[in-house]
């Protein structure tokens, strides 16, 4: 899977907010990765393949990442779907 797909990915579906104490754990984020992949109509990596790459770009460990956009969105709404 190309490096280039995970850095729209956290371009486009994540922002950094290292102010807060809340960081987006292991299971939403590959949560998010997924959803992202679903709205812009993308093939899914393998989650090994994701970690891979997310190895060299964040931390797993408070990376200070909080969800932005549409993924952000199918994301919540797959996870609680009672809100709909």
């Amino acid at each position: 899977m190309a490096n280039s797909q995970f850095d729209l990915f956290l371009h486009e579906a994540t922002y950094a907010d290292h102010a807060s104490e809340s960081s987006l754990d292991r299971d939403r984020l590959y949560g998010l990765y997924t959803s992202w992949c679903f709205v812009n109509e993308q093939p899914t990596g393998t989650e090994s393949s994701f970690w891979a790459a997310m190895k060299h770009k964040v931390s797993v460990r408070r990376n200070g990442l909080r969800m932005k956009g549409p993924a952000a969105a199918d994301y919540i709404l797959s996870s609680y779907p009672r809100l709909v």
